[in-house]
């Protein structure tokens, strides 16, 4: 699912972006047209065949394997189009061969530990999960698809990244897409062999972030943005999702006119299709997902629309009759999905991918929602990027925070239960306050840290001061309390304020309650985004599972 090839940087003196190259931003190899994969022979598509997906379970060994591993190896394929498709052959020989193909990486390499999640009343927890495409040109097969040899050897990009929220009571399923040319702050992260690449100074595009240590770094600058805890990840490269495309079979996806993603000049994925509906799987599965060139304004946004739809199919595919019966191409699908995969280390056998898939079938399809994360375009030299939306982005990331449900149903889930420990009369409690508005482009908005604490007093809160030291930015509000014994008392003054809970944080870094004061909440009045709101902005183009109708818009320019 790696964005075509292209190695988008930002633009620097004297150098060309990877946009403007002569082979283009897709990457792709010169003289493309009709010769190149997805040209003559990928127009032909699979038209009207239909796709097959893996929800059947194969036989098991009539001696099943201890610790579960026999009922492990009947997998089930119609988890979401998240490439978490993978299915069982039978006996003990053939799992370990399938633990052994999984690639592992860790988890966290960022400076900062992820808060833990916080169980609701029943004892559950929601899930999230990181889905990263690297554009890596580590292997024969990878070059050969990704072409752009000027790029091979050099460090991957993120070019993918795909946020899956699965919610704490199996219900829904929310998913977050973030543009690869977004610019956001890279946090501090440590390779795995010891190199340490210090926090940017300015933004840099989130795709390098793959290049700074690996998937484990990726995580630590989406947890950085969004404050969402990421639980594990997956990532796959161009290869990968070739192997996966074929072995799960044709999805159909939709154009609104007949599409060739190639220009005079080189870019674009070679993605040729009639208009109407086509099945497609392998390479030109991979074409589908790469293409910008083509989709609505040639931008990432296009292109991340065009992902969800396939991903939309796919599930739908997978969960009709349609499913893999063959045990043959289940152990296809098996072999694909493990050898395809890198994953964390929580996810590094058959058996829990196989857990991980059964709480994703737990999902009914209409409970799906792709979104896209709200942003706006860059201006100067960082002019074609994007940076998250004001209010709109934070808004969606809270939702998620939250487990609020993206399709706007209500959840099933019971309320979070209130700390054991009450607060104390808000007369006694302690609150520093401070600004921490300032942003890279805007210094701290005046007097914010003294009216928040004016606020404070008018409820009744006596011992507010004023932190007028410590004007580090912050890119949210946030309540830090270091003990446990303090955590009603910092509740408590985030429900004074309409701050949502999960926005207060325990924390060694702070020796009583500490209130910041941040980036979204520069103007005066009350918090902007307090309880109860709770809709989905319609900047994240919300798109639902069963949407069968959605059809790719295709740029009049690249048409035949």
């Amino acid at each position: 699912m790696s964005g075509e090839g292209t190695r988008s940087r930002v633009r620097r003196s004297g150098r060309l972006d990877r946009d403007e190259s002569p082979h283009g931003a897709d990457g792709d190899r010169p003289g493309g047209g009709e010769g190149a994969p997805g040209g003559r022979r990928a127009a032909k598509g699979r038209r009207g065949s239909g796709g097959s997906g893996g929800a059947a379970r194969g036989r098991s060994s009539r001696r099943a394997p201890k610790s579960g591993k026999r009922r492990v190896l009947r997998w089930s394929a119609s988890v979401l189009a998240v490439l978490i498709l993978v299915t069982g052959g039978a006996g003990y020989v053939y799992y370990e061969y399938l633990n052994s193909n999984i690639r592992k990486e860790d988890l966290t390499l960022g400076d900062k530990q992820m808060a833990d999640h916080k169980a609701n009343a029943a004892g559950q927890t929601p899930l999230n999960i990181l889905l990263i495409g690297s554009d890596a040109r580590d292997s024969k097969a990878n070059q050969k698809l990704g072409g752009a040899k000027e790029t091979f050897g050099a460090p991957p990009l993120a070019d993918v990244q795909m946020l899956l929220h699965l919610s704490a009571d199996r219900s829904n399923l929310s998913v977050i897409s973030m543009p690869r040319d977004t610019m956001v702050k890279m946090p501090k992260c440590t390779a795995p062999d010891g190199e340490v690449f210090p926090a940017s100074q300015g933004d840099v595009q989130t795709n390098e972030s793959l290049g700074r240590g690996g998937p484990g770094c990726t995580v630590a600058t989406w947890y950085e943005l969004t404050g969402i805890r990421i639980d594990h990840f997956m990532m796959i490269d161009f290869a990968g999702v070739v192997s996966m495309a074929d072995a799960i079979g044709g999805v159909p996806v939709c154009v609104d006119a007949n599409i060739h993603s190639r220009s005079a000049d080189g870019k674009g994925s070679g993605l040729k299709l009639e208009k109407g509906t086509t099945s497609i799987q392998g390479e030109q599965a991979l074409q589908w997902l790469r293409t910008r060139y083509g989709f609505e304004d040639n931008t990432d946004l296009g292109r991340a629309k065009a992902q969800h739809q396939y991903m939309n199919s796919m599930v739908r595919q997978l969960r009709k009759g349609t499913k893999l019966t063959d045990p043959a191409k289940l152990m296809n699908l098996a072999e694909a999905a493990t050898k395809a995969l890198t994953v964390d280390k929580g996810l590094d056998t058959v058996k829990k991918l196989y857990d991980l898939a059964e709480e994703f079938k737990k999902v009914p399809t209409k409970r799906i929602t792709m979104s896209t994360m709200p942003n706006v375009y860059g201006t100067g030299v960082n002019n074609g990027r994007v940076y998250p939306k004001a209010g709109d982005a934070e808004q969606l990331f809270r939702m998620v925070r939250d487990d609020v449900p993206l399709d706007g149903k209500a959840s099933k889930r019971k309320k979070q239960e209130e700390p054991k420990d009450s607060s104390a009369p808000v007369g006694e409690i302690a609150v520093s306050v401070r600004n921490g508005t300032a942003t890279d482009a805007l210094g701290p908005a005046s007097g914010r840290a003294g009216d928040v604490a004016d606020q404070l007093k008018n409820a009744g809160f006596g011992r507010t001061s004023v932190d007028a030291n410590n004007v580090t930015g912050a890119a949210r509000t946030g309540i830090l309390y270091p003990s446990a014994d303090l955590e009603g008392d910092a509740q408590a003054v985030a429900k004074a304020l309409g701050i949502p809970l999960s926005q207060v944080k325990r924390s060694t870094d702070v020796s009583g309650i500490s209130l910041a004061v941040g980036a979204d909440w520069r103007e005066d009045g009350a918090y902007p985004v307090s309880k109860g709101t709770e809709k989905t902005p319609e900047s994240a183009g919300a798109l639902n599972g069963e949407e069968e109708g959605a059809c790719m818009k295709v740029n009049p320019n690249y048409t035949w």
